[in-house]
């Protein structure tokens, strides 16, 4: 599968906040908070034109209740999708088919998988440096391997490495 990547967009915030109230309003009394996640999120570098949204919910076991909710409003359902205790979404345009949202559902009680999302994120906003250089390798990848998806995506994991860190603690994040 081919990828695109684009220079940072800042309408991507306002369009992350749409996309965030009507998940607001699906989740209801069961959200705690939700938080746009990923390089879209990263002002200054280079992302996929896909949106990562990240809910925080009380209880991971009652996520499954709200499928027809997203379906409704063209999400896909993928389950856990190879992280245990998520419930991923995805929603695509229905002309185009391109990916438009990623939704990453974790509960309250996963802090290692919603903490390493938000460490990320906070760590490259505070270290613009770092963050270019991570848009560089990513416009490089990219390059590389003509926008294949698999190696692109594996080329940028080996990036960061991530230690066991607490949402208080990001220099536990170490760049290689």
């Amino acid at each position: 599968m081919k990828i695109t990547i684009e220079p940072h967009n800042s309408n991507l915030a306002n369009i992350y906040a749409k996309e965030a109230n009507k998940i607001s309003q699906i989740f209801g009394k069961d959200l705690v908070d939700i938080y746009h996640i990923g390089s879209t999120a990263i002002p200054g570098i280079k992302a996929k034109p896909i949106i990562d949204i990240l809910p925080v919910v009380k209880d991971i076991n009652k996520v499954d209740q709200y499928n027809s909710y997203f379906e409704n409003i063209d999400y896909e359902l993928l389950g856990e999708f190879g992280i245990k205790n998520r419930r991923y979404f995805t929603k695509s345009d229905k002309v185009t088919k391109e990916k438009l949202f990623h939704v990453h559902t974790f509960d309250i009680y996963n802090q290692f998988d919603i903490n390493r999302h938000l460490a990320f994120k906070a760590y490259l906003i505070e270290h613009p440096d770092v963050a270019k250089q991570y848009s560089n390798l990513k416009e490089a990848l990219f390059v590389k391997f003509n926008g294949d998806k698999e190696n692109y995506i594996n080329g940028k994991d080996s990036f960061i490495l991530f230690k066991s860190f607490s949402s208080n603690n990001l220099a536990s994040i170490v760049i290689i």
